[in-house]
């Protein structure tokens, strides 16, 4: 059997408590132990040193047997015993198991793993050790760089392999009592594997912040090794040598007094110098992949923030170091991992736009997702291999907030669509907060004490909102010119007539066209922000309010020709109930964008109103003609023209009936004034008298069509009844028999209707017959003596009362003497 300190060289003390549960038989432990002995036993200065060979040979057969009968090891305990063999099996070779020899430093800078020199930390306490079950640096070393037979070295790396298959079967040796035991308790690979991996997990929340730093080597390596060791992240030796070096270029610097040296120094500077850089640019080439290849640089990680560590110590110690930033080596660090979050965003697929329509829709749904899963694999797995004070979650997503930032600041670069700048919106203030990303219920309790929100640039939230105001303004206008575009292909040169809605009023699609596009951008925006809906609807508005314009120059340059008055009508009807309509839906947003409603209501308001005068031009040309022939020879005579006013008029009132409240009763008001107007002006004009007692045949026909034309108007709900009365005050004056008697009619005339005139009576008079004499001058004096009496003398400002101000009379009486007072007339004349 071999002693305790034997089995101390051969391997740690750890690896003893597994020898007695191997699960071989125990006859082979008799053959193991002699070829053990012997190999052990070789001195380098003993005579059989000769034998070497030969001895190599049998060891080489027992290992052999030993490794044929012995393979009831589990996969991860063959693992585990694969690192503690490497590390025990150093003890084998005969040339470094001597207490009094001193190996030389190695001839080549890829430096074998068993040798002392090259692995000063084996054996040695601190977070610098490997971890019990994971494979560490060395190994991956060892595994990457096997030497060929050519190679110096070959052969010592001969005898660790073998020391290590020593080292493994000494393992499987176990008792014979326990042997039905362990048969019994082997599982499945997959189980252990498990149970290996919650067994590693739970060792990795262990890591403490304090540590021990193991002995430094009193001769350190070469420059070259130093440098090998580095690039084979052999992070721990390669660190623990370059400190070596840096206290042996501090004590030649304190010693050196010759020039000569000097130059010597600074060469060794500058190869410090540059060890540092590479160290540094290794130390973030590991942080910068580790969520990458987290299995590869779980464990390196642990040397990385270690060497770190050790060098914020030595900061204010004067030496050699690297060209590290103002943040020094953890400021190194938190860039790398900076660099790691850019270099996984930036491994997101993106398409171009011109490839897919949802090209950011897509690409941010995936951007999501990266950021998720990479922020588990830092809670579950590297922020374990990193002392606390490195506060490893909280860094990753600070570096994620401002990585996403700078990101979406370029993607905004390529964004030109409305759609794709709501997309950008919406997953800045809605997902990226939320439980889809950073709110992720994976990512808790970490993520509770952390702030959430992304590091945007100071404004560019309030850019990216104005740009898509801007886009969304642009979008109304297109969508505007397409409602003309389509209004006029549909209807407009097609002659369409236009169709009714459920309340048989005429209908255009127009304001629904313009109210869906504008509630479907306020909806969408709202969803974002509030402030943002309002200043979408804003700028809707805004581009709204050029419209009606725009639309009256298209209807007019398209309709303007148009042979069909009918059809012209019902289109203008048509689109003041649009417009109307459209008014209505835009004083909803009277709240939040008041002037802007103002401005548009005002638009609307005047196309409405030109719609409408255009509709009264068309009918005060119709019945102008049949108007003008009121109060005629002819009029009297026949009904023939005041049917053809009446029967244009009762067509008018069927439109009308498809005209929506309240502009129908505008214009059917408007209408009925002219229409009333026109009639009573023609009695102004003097252009017949009634003569022979015709007055009461004309007096009885006024009446009664005075009567039709209340009748239809009414019908049409006028809202300017108060016209109706001066028919009959007019027809009484007319189809009054005594003369004297007339002015019994006055009182009544002048209080409905007080702008009445003396030449507005007079030509009234003229009509009847009542030409001139004294019983004229005595009636024109009574409205004068009337008027004064009821304070309306000139009183034209009231509009209701404002009908005979609008007309005006023509004279044709020629005698000066005609309208002359009756008392001025009487000093005239002769005495008799």
């Amino acid at each position: 059997m071999l002693s305790r300190d034997q089995m101390a060289e051969i391997g740690e003390p750890g690896d003893m408590e597994e020898v007695n549960e191997a699960q071989c038989l125990e006859g082979d432990r008799s053959s193991l132990k002699s070829t053990m002995e012997r190999s052990v036993k070789i001195q380098p200065d003993s005579p059989v040193k000769e034998k070497k060979l030969g001895m190599m040979k049998q060891f080489r057969e027992s290992i052999k047997r030993v490794g044929e009968r012995c393979h009831l090891a589990s996969n991860s305990k063959e693992s585990k015993d694969k690192s503690n063999s490497e590390q025990g099996g150093h003890g084998i070779d005969p040339e470094v198991t001597s207490p009094t020899h001193q190996l030389p430093p190695p001839p080549s800078p890829c430096l074998s793993a068993g040798s002392p020199m090259a692995s000063p930390l084996k054996g040695l306490g601190g977070s610098f050790q490997r971890k019990k079950g994971g494979e560490s640096a060395e190994d991956s070393l060892q595994k990457k760089h096997t030497r060929t037979r050519s190679d110096p070295l070959a052969i010592g790396d001969s005898l660790l392999k073998k020391g290590a298959s020593i080292q493994r079967s000494l393992r499987l040796v176990g008792n014979k009592k326990d042997k039905a035991l362990k048969q019994e308790q082997l599982q499945p690979v997959t189980e252990i594997t498990v149970d290996e991996k919650r067994e590693r997990e739970k060792e990795r929340v262990e890591i403490k912040e304090s540590y021990i730093l193991p002995k430094i080597p009193l001769t350190p390596l070469s420059v070259m090794q130093i440098n090998k060791l580095i690039g084979m992240e052999v992070l721990e030796e390669a660190y623990l040598n370059l400190l070596s070096l840096c206290k042996e270029f501090q004590r030649e610097r304190e010693e050196c007094m010759e020039e000569a040296s000097s130059m010597e120094l600074a060469k060794k500077e500058k190869d410090l110098r540059l060890l540092y850089n590479a160290l540094l640019d290794k130390v973030k080439e590991i942080v910068r992949d580790s969520n990458s290849f987290p299995s590869r640089n779980k464990d390196l990680l642990v040397h990385v923030a270690r060497v770190i560590q050790e060098e914020e110590k030595r900061e204010a110690e004067p030496g050699v170091g690297g060209v590290v930033g103002p943040g020094g080596w953890r400021g190194a660090w938190r860039e790398a991992v900076s660099e790691g979050v850019q270099a996984t965003l930036k491994s997101v697929h993106l398409d171009r736009p011109e490839q897919n329509a949802s090209w950011l829709a897509i690409h941010l749904g995936m951007l999501g997702k990266a950021i998720v899963e990479d922020l588990k694999k830092v809670k579950g797995e590297l922020q374990c291999s990193y002392p606390p004070s490195f506060d490893v979650f909280s860094t990753y997503v600070s570096c994620y907030h401002g990585a996403v930032s700078q990101h979406l600041k370029r993607l905004q670069q390529q964004v030109t669509d409305l759609k794709d700048y709501y997309t950008l919106l919406d997953w800045i203030i809605n997902h990226y907060e939320s439980e889809k990303i950073m709110s992720s219920p994976s990512l808790r309790p970490e993520m509770e004490a952390e702030n959430i929100g992304l590091s945007l640039e100071e404004g560019f939230l309030d850019q990216l909102k104005g740009k898509y105001c801007m886009r969304a303004k642009e979008e109304m206008r297109a969508s505007l010119d397409k409602i003309l575009e389509l209004e006029n292909e549909d209807m407009w040169i097609k002659k369409q007539a236009p169709a009714t809605d459920d309340e048989h009023f005429f209908n255009s699609d127009i304001h629904m066209d313009i109210w869906t596009k504008v509630k479907s951008n306020a909806v969408n925006s709202k969803r974002i922000d509030a402030d943002l809906e309002m200043g979408v609807v804003c700028s809707c508005l805004e581009e709204l309010q050029q419209f009606p314009k725009q639309f009256e120059n298209e209807f007019r340059y398209c309709c303007n020709s148009m042979e069909n008055p009918s059809l012209w009508a019902d289109y203008q009807i048509t689109y003041i109930n649009s417009f109307k309509a459209l008014k209505e839906h835009m004083e909803g947003y009277r709240e939040c964008c008041p002037t802007q409603v103002d401005h548009l209501s005002r638009e609307v308001d005047g196309l409405v109103h030109r719609l409408v005068q255009g509709l009264e031009d068309q009918f005060k040309n119709d019945v102008r003609p049949y108007l003008r022939r009121m109060m005629t020879r002819k009029w009297l005579s026949t009904d023939e023209d005041f049917q053809q006013l009446l029967s244009r008029t009762e067509k008018l009132s069927q439109r009308c009936s498809q005209m929506r409240h309240p502009y129908v009763q505008m214009f059917v008001s408007s209408l009925h004034y002219y229409v009333v107007k026109e009639y009573v002006s023609q009695l102004m004009k003097n252009n017949y008298s009634c003569k022979n007692r015709k007055h009461d045949k004309a007096a009885t026909k006024m009446r009664v069509q005075w009567d039709e034309l209340n009748d239809l108007f009414e019908e049409m709900k006028t809202t300017h009844d108060w016209l109706h009365p001066v028919g009959d005050h007019l027809s009484n004056i007319i189809g009054e028999k005594n003369k004297r008697d007339i002015k019994n009619h006055l009182k009544h005339l002048v209080a409905d209707y007080p702008d009445i005139s003396k030449k507005h009576l007079s030509a009234v008079l003229y009509f009847r017959g009542l030409v001139r004499g004294r019983e004229k001058r005595v009636i024109l004096q009574c409205l004068t003596e009337l008027k004064n009496k009821l304070g309306t003398a000139g009183n034209t400002g009231d509009k209701k009362s404002g009908l005979f101000i609008d007309m005006q009379v023509t004279i044709t009486n020629t005698n000066c003497l005609a309208d002359m007072p009756f008392s001025c007339l009487s000093s005239l004349l002769p005495d008799s």
